[in-house]
């Protein structure tokens, strides 16, 4: 059986390396991009991940208009998306941006892993 992957967007190095290194004890494949640039020539290069996690706060874009852009896409609509922030609003920006959940920083890591595990086991490859 194949690895569940799973790519993250997140600027900040010590929070993606943080990221990778949990989703990887948990045996997921990971991809891990530190700005939106990389992040879209990514989803153009290489297969779909099972889910995504991303930082709404980024250098060059917003996490959330991401989502809302790949929810509103027939190819990556079904894929599960965990938005994350520090932001007072996050509930507000999840249901507007139609991601999957969300994840408040800081974070609780067995929040973060009960969230993640959740949202990957929605995803059924075909």
């Amino acid at each position: 059986m194949m690895k569940k992957s799973i790519y993250v967007l997140e600027d900040e190095a010590v929070l993606r390396e943080l990221f990778t290194y949990l989703l990887s004890q948990d045996g997921f494949q990971v991809s891990a991009y530190p700005n939106a640039t990389t992040f879209h020539a990514a989803l153009g290069q290489h297969d779909l991940p099972d889910m995504m996690l991303l930082d709404v706060c980024l250098p060059d874009g917003n996490g959330a208009d991401i989502c809302k852009e790949l929810k509103s896409h027939k190819q990556t609509k079904d894929i599960p998306i965990l938005i994350m922030s520090a932001t007072d609003d996050l509930l507000s920006i999840k249901i507007e941006s139609s991601a999957d959940d969300h994840l408040e920083k800081p974070f609780d890591i067995d929040t973060f892993k009960e969230k993640t595990r959740k949202l990957a086991s929605m995803t059924v490859r075909l």
